[in-house]
């Protein structure tokens, strides 16, 4: 993948990600800043996800720990570097822990 290609599937997806909640009927707020999309919790918690151009990685840093995910060709699809855990899935969990209830992002 070229950079030009990670950066369109890149904004693309912190798109696709900001419009999950917007619709996703729990408060979260969220900015997105020179491709840094931070997600802020009324506990005053953050989820921030942004892009590594060099690495052609989008890392996701919650409180649980941080994650880095590629892009995967094969199934369209962000993976886990560690587990190859889909993105979204993990993302799905991770803002319905810190949101304190569930959330989809589908």
């Amino acid at each position: 993948m070229n950079d030009a290609e990670f950066h369109r599937l890149a904004t693309e997806t912190l798109r696709q990600i900001e419009h999950a909640i917007e619709t996703c009927g729990v408060d979260i707020d969220f900015e997105n800043v020179s491709d840094i999309l931070t997600l802020e919790f009324t506990n005053g918690s953050k989820i921030i996800i942004n892009k590594q151009g060099a690495a052609h990685q989008l890392w996701v840093a919650a409180r649980s720990g941080g994650f880095h995910y590629r892009y995967d060709t094969a199934s369209h699809t962000w993976r886990n570097e560690q587990n190859q855990a889909e993105m979204m899935t993990e993302l799905t969990q991770l803002v319905s822990a810190q949101a304190g209830e569930p959330v989809s992002l589908a």
